[in-house]
């Protein structure tokens, strides 16, 4: 797994195969998701971020975590 792979547009998936978000672009050892996957409420409009270490697989079009979809988001960054 190369962390070169990760690609704009890319969809980010957990290991239970849920929808965490997409890909934006890849800075500093973290996943910048698109504001469309920020979500609601004080979280919207916002961009979050996913560490690169817990892509467990790039395949395709699809970024597979190591964790499961509701324990990823736990892990995300606000900026």
């Amino acid at each position: 797994m190369a962390i070169e792979d990760i690609r704009e547009h890319m969809e980010i998936i957990g290991a239970d195969g849920v929808h965490v978000g997409t890909v934006d672009k890849v800075e500093d050892h973290r996943i910048k998701l698109t504001k469309a996957d920020s979500g609601m409420g004080s979280h919207e409009g916002h961009h979050h971020y996913i560490s690169t270490g817990l892509v467990a697989a790039v395949e395709g079009d699809t970024v597979r975590l190591s964790a499961n979809g509701a324990v990823a988001v736990q892990f995300e960054e606000e900026e």
